[in-house]
């Protein structure tokens, strides 16, 4: 089990421990996983800008797993994406792997559909995501650290986490609480909002990867203490600010025999006096990056045209209705304010251009003595400011986030206001118009980004803490293999909850029983909310086959065989960050809460009966716990019981433990639920059965895939799936591909 513990915390360490790295220089096989799931990731000249979610984290995340790769302590790294297979972007994305370098692998995990998709439709697939990224687990070894990059990794991560016992960190990048707020003080309406960047689902993965989480890698203090504090589980103790690097070799200052790029004559075709100074800015066209002020500033001020051209290069694009649609409109609003304020001549703006014409166009800027500007209205870094600073090119930018701490550590340029269009205005022509300043913050750039944001001092610092992190994290209890390999005996498993999918048609039972015990190469499991006595009584009222396996207690409880043998592992693991007595203080108070009887409750699971006219939300009791600083799940049945347990609890994580432990096939599983107790199991790659007369609260599983809904009801509906995957002789998967 992972201690708590604080990684946050400044530790001070000689330099001969910060050296020595105790626990990773003893064993000197650090594994590390890196996931970052959405946008399109590749080693070579990646495509950054060329969609909204191909930006600046997959720079991060690839120069990070190359520097980690490189420290003496670590053996492996690996960065997983998804494979995507689609016409309409580079059969690159395709391959499995590629090599970052000598001992850093990017790993493409197939799960969801083939295409490509944006980073909001991938939630209902994630659950596939983590049971393939187990596949590719017990082929290759478990890491010693998870570390998810997003909300959609984030959970990802968090969920192999929680499962495998392994630490993790979690890295957000960008916040769903902080864009929601920004956005809802437009025009749009809450509703549009929620349907277009899906803020629930994403702020809720949020929440989890910080609950998991023993450390939180933030890039600025302001995310610390302004962005993450939004959260309800936000523990500043688990936060550490490492900035990241950037590439020193590939960002430094023009010489003297520096020659222009070929890209020069492709602003030229733009520019009337291509020779004057350059205002330069690189961002992908999203509102947040208020490309529009940008433009409307240059466009009033007589004075910036008489002294810069203003270059902007907004990704690359071939056809502008080829792209989505906001991104489109941004575009088409700059156009139209170089129309309005008859700027051609003044203003470049590319349809495209490659990875390796970056550094020559600050350098370009740099030598005419330019200025780069980044004028978003939030900026949870801004890694285009240290790229600027590294070759010399002074800077201007937002007084938000990562600017600020950029501009203290690097005193290379000046902060503004984004909405201010005088402020900034002032702030570019002094850049513009004063040399001696100029050269100043030039050199000042050069030097700044080379002490504070080297790649190589990302890694050390980050090292460090993962030291303290595993020093103080047990073996986790998935790395043996059992002896006893009762399980594997059978080439299928059928588990189905125990009330109301079972029970409620006698006929169609039997049936179902008969159907079991005529094959004996399908072992049989229960999963259900009841408690083992309980369960096991009903088993034997209804004449059921004794079960190979049985889930009680909300997956909380797992035992095997005739002697109802407990898994020994499971236990180990279940009890992690579990405060029963803190929890019952919190809740027995809540309107509309009934605590029942003592036959349902158990060691790992504190069960309720609401009235669901006076009672909080599911939601609203989440956060409640949050602020209580509690981890656990809350899990809503039939719209009116109500149990909580451990986080690493529920049938979600227990089924996902014993077809890693027993090496079972998921596709070779049929489950079948009626509930939201049920949910998690039916999620992922197994076959899963929603029975006819299922709760409500299971409506949102409908067209996820590989989740079949049955018409019929109770047992009758158990084999009308089972049917429907031929589940009896050669499975097939009807629904495994849904395009939604």
């Amino acid at each position: 089990m992972t201690a708590i513990i604080h990684p946050g915390h400044e530790i001070q360490l000689s330099t001969t421990h910060q050296d020595d790295m105790s626990l990773l220089s003893k064993e000197n096989h650090l594994k590390i996983t890196l996931i970052s799931l959405h946008g399109l990731i590749r080693v070579k000249d990646p495509e950054l800008g060329c969609d909204a979610d191909t930006g600046g984290q997959v720079k991060y995340v690839l120069e990070m797993a190359r520097e980690l790769a490189a420290q003496p302590y670590v053996r492996e790294v690996e960065l997983l994406t998804r494979q995507v297979l689609d016409a309409k972007v580079d059969p690159c994305y395709g391959q499995l792997e590629e090599q970052i370098a000598e001992n850093a692998k990017l790993i493409r995990i197939p799960f969801g559909p083939k295409r490509y998709l944006k980073k909001e439709g991938l939630w209902p697939y994630l659950e596939l995501f983590v049971d393939q990224t187990l596949v590719h687990f017990r082929r290759h070894g478990l890491p010693d650290i998870i570390h998810g990059h997003y909300a959609d990794a984030g959970m990802a991560g968090a969920q192999l986490a929680r499962l495998l016992h392994v630490p993790y960190v979690f890295t957000g990048h960008s916040l769903g609480r902080v864009k929601r707020e920004r956005l809802s003080l437009g025009k749009t309406s809450e509703e549009t909002l929620e349907r277009r960047y899906k803020f629930g689902l994403r702020t809720e993965a949020e929440e989890m990867a910080l609950e998991t989480a023993s450390m939180v890698v933030t890039s600025t203090s302001q995310e610390v203490e302004q962005q993450y504090a939004m959260y309800h589980h936000y523990v500043p103790e688990r936060m550490e600010v490492i900035p990241p690097g950037v590439d020193l070799d590939q960002f430094s200052p023009p010489t003297e025999d520096w020659q222009p790029p070929k890209i020069a004559d492709q602003l030229g075709r733009f520019l009337r006096d291509p020779d004057k100074p350059m205002i330069l800015t690189m961002a992908r066209p999203d509102e947040r990056k208020n490309l529009e002020k940008l433009v409307e500033v240059y466009g009033r001020s007589e004075e910036l045209q008489q002294t810069a051209n203003l270059v902007m290069l907004m990704g690359t694009r071939d056809d502008l209705n080829e792209l989505p649609r906001g991104q489109r409109q941004v575009i088409d609003n700059v156009l139209h304010l170089i129309d309005y304020y008859d700027l051609y001549g003044k203003v470049a703006y590319p349809k495209s251009h490659g990875p390796g014409d970056v550094p020559d166009l600050y350098r370009l800027a740099t030598v005419g003595k330019g200025v780069f500007i980044n004028p978003a209205l939030t900026e949870p870094f801004g890694l285009t400011l240290l790229e600027a600073g590294a070759t010399g090119l002074p800077i201007v930018a937002t007084n938000d986030g990562g600017p600020r701490d950029i501009i203290a550590n690097c005193e290379n340029g000046l902060l503004v206001d984004p909405m201010d269009g005088d402020a900034i205005e002032k702030a570019l022509l002094r850049v513009l118009t004063e040399p001696e300043q100029w050269h100043t913050w030039s050199q000042a750039g050069i030097d700044g980004t080379r002490k504070h944001y080297s790649w190589s001092n990302h890694a050390r610092r980050y090292l460090r803490d993962l030291n303290d992190i595993l020093e103080h994290s047990a073996k986790p209890a998935l790395v043996d293999r059992p002896r006893a390999r009762r399980i594997p005996e059978f080439d299928r498993l059928l588990i189905t909850d125990l009330d109301n999918s079972l029970t409620g048609d006698d006929e169609s039972l039997h049936e179902l029983v008969d159907l079991i015990q005529q094959h004996e190469n399908i072992g049989f499991g229960i999963a259900t909310g009841r408690h083992l006595d309980s369960a096991m009584a009903l088993i034997e009222e209804l004449g059921l086959p004794r079960p190979d396996l049985i889930d009680t207690d909300v997956g909380t409880q797992l035992h095997y065989g005739p002697k109802l043998t407990p898994d020994r592992t499971w236990q180990k693991q279940i009890g992690y960050a579990w405060q029963p007595e803190e929890i019952q203080k919190v809740l027995d108070g809540q309107p509309g809460f009934y605590r029942q009887t003592a036959d349902h409750q158990s060691e790992y699971k504190i069960s309720y009966e609401i009235d669901p006219e006076t009672s909080p939300s599911v939601t609203e009791i989440k956060k409640t716990l949050r602020e209580a600083g509690l981890r656990a799940k809350v899990v809503l049945s039939l719209g009116m019981y109500l149990d909580v347990i451990p986080v690493r609890g529920g049938s979600d994580l227990s089924m996902r433990h014993l077809l890693w432990k027993w090496g079972f096939s998921p596709e070779n599983v049929l489950v079948a639920g009626d509930s939201g107790n049920d949910a998690g199991m039916l999620l992922g790659r197994t076959l899963g059965v929603v029975v006819g007369n299922h709760g409500p609260e299971l409506e949102r599983l409908r067209n996820r895939p590989r989740i079949y809904f049955a018409k019929g009801e109770h047992a009758r509906g158990i084999l009308e799936g089972i049917e429907y995957y031929n589940f009896l002789e050669n499975i097939v998967i009807p629904n495994d591909r849904i395009e939604s």
